[in-house]
């Protein structure tokens, strides 16, 4: 579990620092979206402070109530932020951009967004680093998915496909790819 922790709490410096980041770009842009995007973010923080309470309350002794232990609470918290990552994160970026595609302004400060962007980038692919080394050593000669399937902890790889996920997003967003960035976006609907 110390491994695990270790990934954890590399996942929450770079949240917070993203969030951080974004708050930042919100202040001098004054950009409703950014600062959405910075509470997604310190969401995101929150759900690496929820695996740390799952690994904490699984490694309670049993008691009364509990005879085997409370070793599930690992999952039931994994869960949790499962259901954070993809109903809040998802459900306000997809809130997010069917107001912006209903009500489209002119884009201001582009530099704010991807100084966001890119640092985002670094501090997402920190965390995924650390991430994937434990990840790595957790695997024991096993294929990827043989070891997600095998494994009995599931905090490290929670932490890498969360990272995963957010590094192929801002990925999929540099400047030349996002067309949603350039003004003329509706011409090419």
């Amino acid at each position: 579990m110390a491994e695990s922790k270790k990934a954890i709490y590399a996942a929450i410096g770079g949240n917070l620092a993203i969030a951080v980041t974004k708050f930042v770009a919100a202040a001098f842009t004054g950009s409703s979206a950014m600062l959405s995007e910075g509470i997604h973010s310190l969401v995101d923080t929150g759900n690496g402070g929820l695996l740390l309470l799952g690994i904490k309350q699984s490694q309670k002794p049993p008691d009364d109530d509990h005879p085997l232990g409370h070793g599930k609470e690992l999952y039931f918290w994994t869960l949790i932020v499962a259901v954070l990552i993809f109903g809040v994160g998802g459900g306000v970026s997809a809130y997010e951009g069917v107001l912006h595609l209903l009500h489209p302004s002119e884009l201001k400060n582009v530099a704010w967004s991807y100084a966001v962007l890119c640092s985002s980038m670094a501090f997402e692919g920190f965390s995924f680093y650390v991430a994937w080394k434990q990840f790595q050593a957790s695997k024991m000669g096993r294929g990827i998915w043989q070891s997600i399937h095998a494994s009995k902890d599931p905090t490290t790889f929670t932490v890498l496909f969360e990272d995963s996920l957010g590094r192929a997003a801002r990925f999929a967003c540099r400047p030349k790819r996002c067309f949603l960035v350039r003004p003329t976006w509706r011409s090419q609907l």
